[in-house]
């Protein structure tokens, strides 16, 4: 498990922050982001989705590191991993700052356990709001889905169910159908396209399934084995679902969520994105 880093403004703004995690981590991954992204009035290269990094993706590297990958992949949007920024109403503003100055949108934060202590939850939202997070990914407890139909609706942000492999309580399509049936259409589905294969499940089906309550993507693609792969080099239907997402009219974000070589990520996500831009220019 990785501990929460202890954030001050001196240390956020200036990346010497460093977290007990053994991972090397030399800074909050939003202290780093120096020069990342491009430009808001840039076109999205990606059949018109906002594509960005699941933070986890960079669990391995420090601030400046990150920062240099972040740039040079030339991606504008993060899901942050809540190791890389905790959750305090103290670093709210300085956080908020980094961000703007270099570019970035910080789309959506997790995965996150939501429960039904509502004190609790009351301060993640909090944050998420004053963040500007659009969505919370999720691991929801089943009795939570009330107090979730009360929260999002109050506080203006939804929450995307992540659903994980074989064995795990959200797993399936009809699962996570079942689970938000009767809920406000804030409470959604963050999708992991590689966990939903592991669990039998079609990816492209999922689109149409839960439509405009698909808040997110983790995107991801496995082999026969159902073993991760650089997307593009597996056996997903990466082509049919970005033109399912299309079809549905998807206006969530898809985070690109690269778990394989931690210690030299940046090849294989390079070489995943390449290949999204070229579904999305066969598609368009």
């Amino acid at each position: 498990m990785l501990s929460k880093c202890v954030v001050t403004r001196r240390c956020f703004i200036g990346g010497a922050l460093q977290c007990a995690a053994g991972l090397t981590l030399g800074g909050t991954f939003l202290s780093a982001l120096t020069h990342a992204g491009e430009s808001a009035e840039a076109v999205e290269p990606y059949c018109g989705f906002r594509v960005g990094l699941q933070s986890y993706s960079l669990r391995k590297f420090g601030a400046e590191e990150a920062a240099a990958m972040i740039a040079e992949l030339g991606l504008k949007y993060v899901e942050a991993f809540p190791a890389h920024l905790p959750s305090r109403m103290d670093i709210v503003e300085d956080a908020k700052e980094v961000l703007k100055r270099h570019g970035l949108t910080l789309v959506a934060y997790g995965v996150v356990r939501l429960t039904k202590d509502e004190k609790a939850m009351r301060g993640l939202f909090e944050f998420a709001k004053a963040m500007g997070i659009e969505v919370l990914s999720a691991d929801p407890d089943p009795d939570s889905f009330n107090l979730l139909d009360k929260l999002t609706e109050e506080y203006g942000v939804a929450v995307g169910i992540h659903n994980h492999g074989p064995g795990h309580r959200w797993n399936t399509i009809e699962v996570m159908r079942k689970a938000i049936e009767g809920h406000s259409t804030k409470v959604g589905i963050c999708l992991d396209t590689g966990h939903l294969a592991r669990a039998g499940d079609d990816i492209v089906k999922a689109v149409h399934v839960f439509k405009e309550r698909l808040h997110g993507v983790h995107l991801k693609d496995v082999n026969e084995k159902k073993h991760d792969v650089i997307v593009g080099t597996g056996v997903l239907d990466i082509k049919g679902f970005f033109k399912a997402l299309k079809e549905v009219g998807f206006k969530g974000y898809i985070a690109l969520e690269y778990e394989l070589e931690p210690d030299n990520p940046i090849p294989g996500i390079r070489k995943s994105l390449e290949f999204i831009k070229k579904v999305c220019s066969e598609l368009a």
